[in-house]
């Protein structure tokens, strides 16, 4: 199941902030837990940091959301590993997060102005 639009609110900023950056990670191809911090630190030039304490229990909320799945895999010394890649919800919730995220950006310059 789809959730709904989610609200910008600046009380909840961090937490849509997050799940957009996860999802997008994952809509580039499937990932492991570490490779998608490793994706994420990368291409934001290391800005954008997940420590494990965050990241794991967001993405067993978007798995349990039925926005990605995981399947476990055997990984040989690395023992097993889940990798994670976006369901068709998790791509179509991906699509309005960015709607979102475009519109928030667009009002939030236009209420504070551009040089």
């Amino acid at each position: 199941m789809i959730p709904k639009e989610p609200k910008l609110e600046p009380q909840s900023l961090t937490k849509h902030f997050n799940e957009a950056l996860i999802l997008s990670a994952l809509g580039r191809g499937p990932k492991h837990g570490y490779q998608l911090a490793l994706d994420i630190e990368e291409r934001s030039e290391g800005r954008f940091v997940f420590k494990h304490g965050t990241l794991y229990p967001i993405l067993h909320k978007l798995e349990k959301q039925g926005l990605i799945e995981g399947a476990w895999s055997d990984e040989g010394q690395r023992g097993r590993r889940k990798r994670y890649q976006l369901t068709k919800d998790g791509k179509r919730y991906l699509k309005t997060l960015r709607s979102s995220w475009k519109s928030l950006q667009q009002r939030f310059f236009a209420l504070i102005g551009e040089e």
